[in-house]
């Protein structure tokens, strides 16, 4: 008999106190929007015939054998390295995104917690949100020993629009999941710009420099950097619980003033062209999603009046041509999970 198990995560934009999740930052808080489309994984599974494992990364047109072609994406080879697969069957995994691969928008990680959770269902099994991202987490860090804050995992697996409270790294975490009406998420929606700055994110220099900056400061000089950036977080939770949308997009421009102060790369040419375009068409937020740095995304809060975010994207992309709108929707579900077969 056949099965297969399709699994959904979204991704997340506006992720106000991202670097305060991370392990040398000790505790943090993330205040972020879960978006969709975001990652989906599918695996179809039948009684062994000699295939194997089979990886199909739709974006990339690879398709290859599991054992004969390792290190071609090595996050979806060390997610089926971390769950397995049940013993007497071959497998296709599926992974397919909408969103352009290095958009800072926590993407790796939404494919992570959708293949880890596929592939626990695939077992038989079931895994709670928390769970799942805890496990996601720890294949990025662990198993591919990457830098990781833990705040991607926690968007994708539970979706919606949360607070989600380090309070130690990596497993001490709360989500709180926001109160927000229905008016004020079409609202939000209605005024919300996804911007890919025209290039692949990549990590850089400029990250390690901050790292290294934050790690060989005294505990005074680390909260004087990273404060800001969890009050940020604080303040843009709070606005939404109030309805306040001007005030969460206040909260957003503090963000991302915080993440210049880290290293003023962190905010790129780029980014800052767009931002310049936005403001001056009416723009009432912006947020560089991610760590920031060079290509990546940024994410537009639109003024309230009717035509603003028509206006604000027209700015924006009339000041590069290379700058492109994702379209997207904000999130109420997080992971979903199906199988059959």
């Amino acid at each position: 008999m056949t099965r297969h198990v399709t699994a959904l995560a979204p991704i997340r934009v506006a992720d106000l106190g991202g670097w305060t999740d991370t392990w040398f930052a000790g505790h943090g808080i993330v205040c972020s929007i879960a978006v969709e489309p975001g990652a989906e994984v599918r695996i179809d599974a039948a009684p062994a015939a000699g295939a194997g494992i089979v990886v199909d990364a739709a974006e990339y047109g690879d398709r290859y054998e599991l054992e004969t072609g390792r290190g071609r994406h090595p996050l979806l080879e060390a997610c089926i390295d971390e769950v397995g697969v049940p013993p007497g069957l071959d497998v296709v995994v599926t992974v397919h995104s909408e969103i352009p691969p290095g958009a800072s928008t926590g993407t790796s990680a939404a494919v992570a917690v959708a293949l880890v959770a596929a592939l626990v269902a695939l077992r038989g099994d079931e895994i709670g949100p928390e769970d799942v991202a805890a496990r996601a987490h720890r294949v990025e860090t662990v198993r591919l020993g990457r830098q990781s804050g833990i705040q991607d995992q926690r968007s994708a697996a539970f979706g919606g629009i949360n607070r989600i409270e380090m309070r130690a790294y990596p497993d001490d975490v709360r989500v709180r999941p926001l109160a927000v009406t229905d008016e004020l998420r079409r609202e939000l929606q209605a005024r919300l710009v996804l911007v890919f700055l025209g290039r692949t994110h990549v990590s850089s220099a400029v990250h390690e420099q901050v790292i290294a900056g934050l790690e060989g400061a005294s505990p005074a000089e680390a909260s004087a950097k990273l404060d800001p950036l969890r009050a940020a977080a604080e303040a843009g939770a709070a606005a939404l619980a109030a309805g306040d949308l001007a005030a969460y997009g206040r909260a957003w421009i503090a963000n991302t003033d915080a993440q210049a102060a880290l290293h003023p790369a962190l905010v790129s040419a780029e980014a800052a062209k767009a931002i310049a375009a936005a403001r001056a068409a009416g723009a009432v937020g912006w947020k560089v999603n991610g760590a920031g740095g060079d290509g990546g995304s940024l994410t537009l809060l639109a003024g309230p009046d009717a035509g603003s975010r028509r206006a604000v994207i027209e700015a924006v992309t009339a000041a590069d041509p290379t700058f492109r709108i994702i379209p997207v929707t904000v999130d109420t579900a997080g992971l979903r999970v199906r199988a059959s077969g």
